[in-house]
């Protein structure tokens, strides 16, 4: 008698309407700004060179920097990153940010299974949508490699998706997800100390569904993951010299100098022009008046949200069931600590768009943010609530169709002419580099934000010491240069034509100036004096 034969291949998972949606927004996204990478938009700068020069030597095996050069608290993640494609290929920009277009990439996925287990399928959907788009501002904090911010953010979602499992149980190896957990943590503070707000919160999330669990095994893990992802923080810290550790070095910063700007222009810096920025709805050089809309009603929807959140979970329920509204209040509380912290800054009113950078983290809280508008488009479009409810509703759409319409407006007017400016600078350095190459110098004075950058372009062919607008060394991220160019016999110097440093330089040489000018490119001036001139000595 014969028998059935059984298909004994696995069946594949099929994704449903909303995942097939979110995926082609997330290939969108991708595509975009894998095409914006190849083309070096957002523009370089010596910040960004600073990290490539790192990952050229980490593959070379120079170095092991714990820390940015010269900036004792910023993490090296991202050089170690790209060391093994600059090993590969050599040191070029699209090569450098290539890490952080795949961080990115898991960024969205990883939002999109998060949204998915604490909203719906098609919200889930819809918040991929909105960070496929991009502006300018939006782009330069997920594509360049200035630090920090895109592998801390995919870390946070990874560590609530963990929370999520553990309270469902779709995690079998629960401790290994705890040390795991613990190791995300302490990497995230060594590469940004910005997310600790969000650190601290998924922690307390973590505590809420573990409990007695952390007392036994799942505890000492967690403590020695977090342990090994800290561990280079800590000894370099511990070898520092005094004053120059991360915490005298972070509070100092937060110091500043002079007098702090008042509360009013420290909230209109940080809400009306800092918050729409980061959020994408504003063009780099600032938001007009009818794109400060979002930052007023930022503060109100982290209010409702975090009403929404409680009052799910007083509900009550089996605690898989209540992790959806702990993890949302942990990330509007994330979110508002984050606000918070940064409109104490004075940078927040005094150079809000300079600044708007450090508020990118908030696109983590982004599903629990506009979840409240979300629940109420749904119910007034299903006809579940009555007159207010309807109204609510409707003033709900129009939010989200405002914001998803904002974003796509400003992301296809920098996809449409934005981009223009940044690929002009680009080949101008390009030519700038290729010009110090031909003239034969290969030691130079120049400028911090011409410097390092003009040392990655050459692949370290020409070495640079920066100097400041008074002729005076200036902020030398890498000693070692600074000391090749001093002992060089005749060292060059490029400046920026009609800059001040262009004018003292002429001033000193005096008659000597004409004949010690050997080409122009891309903007900058290029000089070779027979003497070498050294002020500062």
């Amino acid at each position: 008698m014969s028998q059935p034969v059984r298909n004994r291949e696995r069946r594949r998972p099929q994704l449903d309407r909303p995942a097939l949606v979110a995926l082609l927004f997330g290939l969108v996204g991708v595509g975009y700004r894998l095409v914006l990478t190849l083309h070096t938009v957002p523009v370089s700068n010596s910040d960004e060179a600073t990290f490539g020069l790192a990952a050229l030597h980490i593959a070379e095996g120079r170095d092991r920097p714990v820390f940015l050069y010269g900036q004792r608290y910023m993490g090296m993640l991202e050089s170690y990153l790209a060391a093994p494609l600059v090993a590969l290929a050599g040191p070029s920009w699209p090569v450098l940010r290539l890490p952080l277009l795949v961080l990115y990439a898991l960024f969205l996925w990883l939002i999109h299974r998060l949204t998915r287990r604490i909203a719906s399928p098609w919200f889930a959907a819809f918040v991929v949508g909105l960070l496929a788009l991009g502006s300018e501002r939006v782009i330069r904090d997920q594509v360049t490699v200035v630090g920090g911010r895109p592998e801390v953010k995919a870390a946070v979602l990874l560590m609530l998706l963990i929370v999520v499992g553990l309270a469902q149980r779709t995690l079998r190896r629960r401790r290994l997800a705890v040390g795991l957990f613990g190791l995300l943590a302490g990497v995230a503070v060594w590469s940004d100390w910005l997310i600790v707000p969000y650190l601290a919160v998924a922690g307390l999330a973590l505590l809420w569904v573990l409990r007695r669990e952390l007392l036994g095994w799942a505890g000492a893990l967690l403590l020695v993951g977090f342990g090994l992802g800290v561990a280079p923080m800590v000894r370099d810290n511990l070898v520092a010299p005094p004053g120059e550790d991360s915490v005298s070095v972070l509070r100092e910063i937060s110091a500043g100098t002079g007098a702090v700007p008042p509360w009013s222009e420290r909230l209109r810096g940080g809400l009306l022009e800092g918050v729409p920025l980061a959020g994408g709805l504003c063009p780099v050089d600032g938001c007009a008046r009818w794109q400060e809309w979002f930052g007023l009603l930022y503060p109100v929807l982290l209010v409702v949200a975090a009403a929404v959140a409680v009052v799910a979970y007083r509900r009550g329920g089996p605690r898989g069931r209540l992790v959806a509204p702990v993890v949302q209040l942990a990330l509007v509380v994330g979110a508002a600590a984050t606000l918070a912290s940064y409109l104490r800054s004075p940078q927040a009113a005094t150079d809000p768009l300079g600044n708007a950078r450090y508020l990118s983290v908030l696109q983590l809280s982004l599903p629990a943010v506009l979840w409240p508008l979300w629940l109420a488009a749904v119910a007034c479009w299903r006809g579940t609530v009555g007159v207010a409810g309807r109204l609510t509703g409707a003033v709900a759409t129009a939010a989200l169709a405002a914001l998803a319409a904002t974003t796509l407006v400003v992301t296809v007017l920098f996809a449409a002419v934005g981009t223009a400016a940044s690929r002009t600078e680009e080949r101008q350095a390009r030519e700038l580099a290729a010009a110090v190459r031909g003239s034969g110098l290969r030691e130079v004075y120049t400028d911090y934000w011409t410097c390092n950058r003009l040392v990655f372009n050459t692949a370290e062919e020409v070495v640079c010491g920066v100097l400041d607008g008074q002729l005076t060394p200036g902020q030398n991220r890498v000693p070692a240069y600074w000391d090749r160019v001093g002992r060089a016999d005749r060292p060059g110097y490029v400046v920026e034509a009609g800059s001040t440093l262009e004018r003292r330089l002429r001033r000193l040489l005096g008659d000597r100036a004409d004949a010690a000018l050997v080409t122009e490119a891309g903007g900058y001036r290029v000089y070779h004096p027979a003497e070498p001139v050294r002020p500062w000595r």
